[in-house]
């Protein structure tokens, strides 16, 4: 009978680069699972477990060889267990294998004296798109297969493998009964859905797709999934075990480091098949289908079976009769398909007379759709109960990974910096939040109260400096300065004054950027920008706006007309020329590749669209570092990368 195969997938969040830290943290974790009463037999973790996942060049630096890794966990075992029982383990590493570097996952035994190394699967395909270029610092693997272990047959699949459906089925008919998959899928997507739990769009479709593959082959397949943040990309977690009927047994939290336990019966296996013998079907098949893979991999295409027209010849090098013209008119049966009266008694209704008595309509209705989404919800509208968990886990992230437990905000009584503070509280606590006022004598009033209104609601710390006398210093030399060139001071000086009370405090400064205004260069560069942690960049403004609703941001701060409040009675909308809700749906059109005439199609003008590319088009710059010459093969940015986090 097969065996009960009991599962524990633990979603981590490595410290970067942190070889020997993060397999201290696997060592605890060993500990963790050994006093169990139910103690697990295989641990399942996710991708890169052991350095995190974005190293860019720092992974030959990181990599290690699956004897070394085997060894190291190993000896990390001994330590941590009570009695000498075996342990499996999956784990994804970056691994050095005949002199190449690779991203791998390991399956390993533990606890049977030296560990047995029973396989090893190298990522096999890459991602190059996106916020992916993983082919530009490991080689691809080109093999799939199963292999045995103590309770039966497994096969690894590395993230992007399991996007690939034919990875799938070659695990399954090469006789896996478990498919591991371990993943560093960075979250994506906040669009308001009505599924429940709530999830980011990338997540759902990852459990669509684990599901899908198990009960297409019925197998189980098992997804660990790194947890934390890595240079602003989020892990999810949320890893999940699905049953060989494409049924969830099992998930773990959104967002946290967590592990999950699960207990499956490898017997449902034989259950589901009897129930849908597909892969009994694809087995049958299989020759016939290889054959079909090789002409399409060798470019050679079937004869072409289209009949164009009467008399076309057909493959048997026979010709098709030629339809009688009579055919067009004939009766079926003793039924009329014509409108027609019959017998005199009928009146010319369109309809037919079916067996029953009952007409059918001749006309079969065209239902024409209009291409938009077929839920009719707004593509930038979003869920803020998800988005509020998924920016809080970031800011606890980002501010720990950095070594800082406080956290510093400029708030000026806009609605984005008031949403910057809230989150702040939120994920941190308000004791660790200081918020500052920075005005300077032609600021509004109302701005200078509204700031003051958002610290008295969350109970954060709160200084005011004036930075009156420095810019006027400096504007004393420069009599005829512009009032653009005076705002851009005036945001200059605000940074200085924040990085400089970020030393005082000892608190990380938050940017409070937008994307509309990121995408616009509407921003003071190395002034608005110079936060090293922001989390409304990819939020366009009317989406704060709705996250600033959700998160309970006092109405006359949301509801006031945007403004940057360097110039007296200016406004956002009146500088950039457009509304914000017909901009930010201008430039996720754009970004997500629509034409312009695809844009006017869907109702915005010729000369919104054109404003908007032109100031998108026109500030590339505002959003890149300084431009260095590159003498050497080791320029910073281009051939010596290392993430921000490194």
């Amino acid at each position: 009978m097969p065996p009960l195969v009991r599962l524990a997938l633990a979603q981590v969040k490595p410290r970067k680069a942190e070889y020997r830290a993060n397999l201290e943290r696997i060592g605890a974790l060993f500990g963790q699972l050994d006093a169990l009463e139910e103690r697990p037999q295989l641990l399942h973790l996710p991708e890169t477990a052991l350095t995190g996942y974005f190293l860019e060049g720092g992974v030959r630096e990181s990599a290690v060889s699956a004897a070394t890794l085997a060894h190291d966990l190993a000896e990390m075992y001994e330590r941590a267990v009570r009695a000498p029982r075996t342990l499996d383990v999956v784990v994804g590493f970056y691994e050095v294998w005949r002199d190449t570097l690779h991203n791998a996952a390991m399956y390993v035994t533990l606890g049977a004296g030296d560990p047995i190394v029973r396989h090893v699967h190298r990522k096999t395909f890459l991602p190059t798109y996106g916020l992916f270029d993983e082919e530009r610092f490991v080689e691809r693997g080109h093999d799939i297969r199963a292999f045995d272990t103590e309770w039966g047959r497994a096969a690894l699949l590395v993230c992007e493998d399991a996007w690939h459906s034919l990875t799938g089925t070659i695990a399954a008919l090469d006789g896996a009964q478990i498919v591991f998959v371990s993943s560093a899928a960075p979250a994506r997507g906040i669009s308001a859905r009505n599924e429940v739990p709530r999830l980011p769009g990338s997540v759902g479709r990852w459990e669509r797709l684990i599901r899908d593959m198990a009960e297409e082959h019925g197998v189980f397949v098992a997804l660990a999934n790194l947890a934390g943040s890595e240079g602003g990309k989020v892990f999810p977690g949320a890893s999940i075990v699905a049953g060989p009927w494409g049924e969830l047994r099992a998930r773990a939290p959104l967002w946290d480091e967590s592990v999950l336990t699960a207990t499956i019966d490898l017997a449902d296996i034989t259950r589901a098949r009897a129930d849908t013998p597909l892969l009994s079907d694809l087995s049958v098949e299989l020759p016939h289908l290889l054959q079909s893979l090789e002409r399409v991999s060798s470019g050679h295409h079937a004869p072409d079976h289209r009949l164009r027209g009467a008399g076309t010849a057909t493959e048997s090098g026979t010709r098709a009769p030629q339809r009688p013209e009579s055919d067009t008119h004939a009766d079926v049966g003793a039924r009329r398909v014509s409108g027609a009266p019959r017998n005199g008694s009928e009146k010319a209704t369109g309809a037919i007379a079916a067996r029953d008595g009952a007409p059918h309509e001749q006309t079969i209705p065209i239902v024409r759709a209009d291409g938009s989404r077929a839920d009719g919800t707004d593509p930038l509208e979003i869920d803020p109960a998800l988005v509020e968990r998924w920016l809080t886990s970031f800011l606890r992230d980002e501010v720990g990974r950095r070594g800082f437990e406080r956290v510093i905000v400029a708030i000026s009584g806009g609605v984005d910096s008031a949403v910057a503070a809230f989150l702040c509280a939120r994920a941190l606590g308000a004791e660790r939040v200081v918020g500052v006022r920075l005005p300077y004598r032609t600021s509004s009033a109302e701005s200078l109260d509204h700031a003051q209104l958002v610290i008295d609601a969350l109970g954060i710390q709160g200084e005011t400096i004036d930075i009156s006398p420095a810019v006027d210093a400096y504007l004393a030399t420069q009599p005829d300065a512009s009032p653009g060139r005076r705002g851009n001071v005036m945001a200059r000086m605000r940074m200085i004054a924040l990085f400089d009370l970020s030393a005082r405090f000892q608190a990380i400064p938050i940017g409070t950027g937008n994307k509309t205004e990121r995408l616009f260069g509407y921003f003071t560069w190395h002034a608005d920008d110079s936060p090293p942690i922001n989390p409304l960049g990819d939020l366009y403004k009317t989406q704060v706006w709705a996250l600033a609703r959700h998160l309970g941001v006092p109405e006359v701060i949301v509801g006031k007309p945007a403004s940057a409040d360097l110039i007296v009675g200016q406004t956002d909308e009146e500088d950039l020329g457009i509304s914000y809700p017909r901009a930010d749906h201008i430039l996720h059109g754009i970004l997500s590749g629509y034409s312009a005439a695809t844009l006017e199609a869907q109702g915005f003008s010729a000369d919104d669209i054109a404003l908007v590319r032109s100031r998108l088009e026109g500030t590339h710059w505002k959003r890149r570092l300084p431009t260095v010459a590159m003498l050497s093969g080791t320029a910073i940015g281009e051939s010596y990368l290392r993430p921000v986090d490194y």
